[in-house]
């Protein structure tokens, strides 16, 4: 029994199973999608902050499983950030090319982890995030230099992501400025 996927133009519909021959194309696509978030971080203008668009759905999906799955849920995601910023690196040669947002997107959601889901919260932490990620103050800009690789990619936007936490839960916990969850 044979199966044909692609014969391309040299090849034949004779015979039995022909897989393309280039699977290192696949998977080059593949980290591409991934690390531009769907290609968003291929955007013309502010790729970091289109890029973290991506995010906004994920916060919403891994809170719907409770706060264990958001945090086993962030954990992978930023497991598969570093492996994928890392191939796209090595691909590339070039270490944290813009067009990489994986890393906003890890980031971000580390950023809404134990917040409300209300749209103070969303706007608040995209604000905090996006300049923490952008203006890179101490220790995000420490964390950007020193760290190399795909955890270097990834590490600064995890350092944002943290901070951006910790000030939106003081400010939860101290204000009514994020508003009440939602309960669905």
């Amino acid at each position: 029994m044979g199966f044909l996927f692609d014969t391309g133009p040299n090849q034949t519909n004779d015979g039995p199973l022909v897989l393309r021959g280039d699977k290192a194309l696949d998977q080059s696509r593949w980290v591409s999608l991934l690390a531009t978030a769907g290609g968003l971080g291929k955007a013309p203008k502010a790729p970091g902050t289109v890029g973290t668009l991506a995010a906004l759905p994920l916060v919403p999906l891994f809170a719907w499983g409770g706060e264990y799955f958001y945090m086993l849920a962030t954990a992978i995601l930023v497991v598969v950030a570093i492996v994928v910023a890392q191939m796209y690196e090595t691909q590339h040669g070039d270490h944290d090319p813009k067009e990489v947002v994986i890393d906003e997107v890890a980031g971000f959601v580390v950023a809404m982890l134990w917040l409300p889901l209300t749209w103070q919260s969303f706007v608040a932490a995209f604000a905090i995030f996006r300049l923490l990620d952008a203006v890179k103050p101490f220790p995000i800009s420490v964390v950007d230099r020193k760290v190399q690789g795909g955890l270097g990619v990834v590490a600064d936007d995890l350092v944002a992501g943290i901070l951006t936490n910790v000030l939106l839960q003081i400010a939860y916990t101290k204000t009514d400025w994020l508003g009440q969850q939602l309960v669905l």
